[in-house]
């Protein structure tokens, strides 16, 4: 499809203009040699570009290829080594890929870091998201958000998401061709807006995911706020959640609504905070961010993992043969028709394997971003207060010297113990990712009914990676032919 005339009249202005802000800002930089600063000698190696632009162009610019952006972050370590510096978006950024700097940062004994994401995701999920937050906020928000994540809520949960995998499954014909990503993201989305804020089905649900994945796809772009930019088309569907939650929150104080899901617990903790001021409590705002970074976190993430865990599987006979063994085993043994729960999850050493190894071969979240609050010194190299440095999960997932033949799908390297801080699917330390149970048990769950209901094969093997994703997303969606199995008629 043609642009207008005057939209690509546009959109060149606008590129010109660009380059000539650049090249005075260059000049200006050049000419005042002292706002730059003296370069420091025991700094990391790496380049950080052009003056306040950095290396954005570049970084942008590996979003649009099929590898994804993180080929950016793998090529400068190839070329620097396990420790560099680059600059984005006007922040120094500095990536880090060993164990042992993995333990420094995360662990983050010394408290000389906090988290820390670039400035369109904080402005995109809200300031007061638990992404964002300090480290005295995030203990706070910690505390009041660990409910969901509780044994009972999760018990709960994983009946739930059981059902609603069921019946999704139950859709699928033999010979159907099924695109795994699709079905991932429409069930997890379903089952987290349920059981957070009870919405399971109609027509706000629907608006509600457009929405969010316009969200997602504006976390990388440029922050431009410029109408007809990704980020301000992101920016406005923030708004109009807000205003979704906010008109959920006002209907049940006002008119007396009640339902059981986790925004009623949240506005339950508010009206007990008010009786005694020794509770925790959040605001309106806390709750409205953290509910759409919940939502984000719980249906992008997952149902990503998800896709590539049915992708490794169809591409990897032997894993599969024993999984499938080990499921059929486990089928037999709990009653026909009853949903799984979160025991039964516990009794499933080989799956658990299986999700592991995915999450480590994919490595959906790629690198962990903290913010330096002191000069630092790691790995011999001296870091500044306010430069941003990243433990780069994925070079960490694949290096040889951590894990053995690391782009080979091997569920069984979990049998023995794991190298410290050499799984990072979840990070680690005081801001561990809160919904890893959750997570586990989503990907356990739909592990489980697919093999013990059908065979499939991968239809595209391409690994080409969806644009402007935040998270590892597969552009073909992993389509897959699927059949049932021989004595499984219908799904379990």
């Amino acid at each position: 499809m043609l642009l207008p005339r005057e939209n690509i009249t546009s959109l060149v202005l606008c590129f010109y203009a660009l380059l000539l802000v650049a090249a005075l800002l260059f000049v200006t930089v050049k000419k005042l040699p002292k706002i730059r600063g003296e370069p420091m000698s025991d700094a990391p190696p790496g380049s950080c570009g052009l003056p306040l632009l950095g290396e954005t162009v570049q970084f942008m610019a590996a979003i649009h290829r099929g590898r994804g952006f993180y080929d950016f972050v793998q090529s400068r370590r190839l070329r620097y080594g396990n420790c560099f510096k680059t600059n984005i978006f006007g922040i120094t950024q500095v990536f880090l890929s060993s164990t042992a700097s993995a333990k420094m940062i995360l662990n983050n004994e010394s408290g000389k870091f906090t988290k820390r994401y670039i400035r369109s995701i904080a402005e995109l999920v809200g300031d007061h998201s638990i992404l964002c937050a300090s480290q005295q906020h995030h203990k706070l928000l910690r505390t009041c958000l660990g409910n969901l994540f509780s044994t009972a809520s999760l018990s709960k949960f994983t009946r739930q998401f059981d059902e609603s995998v069921v019946q999704s499954l139950e859709g699928w014909g033999d010979g159907d061709i099924v695109i795994i990503l699709n079905e991932a993201l429409e069930i997890t989305f379903k089952a987290i807006c349920g059981i957070l804020i009870g919405l399971e089905d109609g027509d706000e649900l629907k608006t509600l995911q457009k929405d969010i994945d316009c969200i997602c796809k504006a976390m990388l772009a440029l922050p431009l706020r410029l109408p007809w930019t990704r980020f301000r088309r992101g920016l406005q569907a923030r708004e109009r959640i807000m205003r979704t939650l906010e008109t959920i929150t006002s209907e049940r104080r006002h008119r007396g609504i009640s339902q059981d899901d986790f925004l009623q617990h949240l506005l339950a903790l508010i009206e007990k905070a008010y009786c005694d001021v020794d509770l925790p409590r959040l605001t309106d705002g806390e709750i409205k961010d953290n509910i759409l970074t919940m939502i984000i976190a719980g249906q992008d993430t997952t149902a990503s993992a998800i896709t590539w865990m049915v992708k490794y599987l169809g591409e990897n006979q032997k894993a599969l043969d024993i999984l499938r063994a080990e499921q059929l085993h486990f089928a037999k043994r709990i009653s026909p028709g009853s949903r799984l729960s979160l025991e039964d999850l516990s009794q499933m050493p080989y799956a658990s394997k299986v999700v592991k190894e995915s999450l480590r071969m994919a490595s959906i979240v790629p690198w962990f971003p903290r913010l330096v609050l002191q000069d630092s010194k790691i790995e011999g190299y001296q870091l500044k207060r306010g430069w941003t440095v990243n433990v780069d999960a994925r070079s960490i997932h694949l290096d040889p010297s951590v894990h053995t033949n690391p782009h080979e799908f091997n569920p069984s390297r979990f049998d023995d113990e794991s190298k410290p801080y050499s799984f990072l699917a979840f990070g680690m330390g005081a801001r561990t990712c809160l919904g890893t149970n959750m997570a586990r048990a989503m990907m356990l769950v739909f592990l489980h009914r697919l093999v013990t209901s059908y065979e499939w094969e991968v239809m595209d093997s391409d690994s080409t990676l969806e644009k402007w994703a935040m998270f590892s997303r597969l552009k073909n969606g992993c389509p897959v032919m699927v059949k049932r199995l021989a004595d499984h008629t219908t799904p379990v």
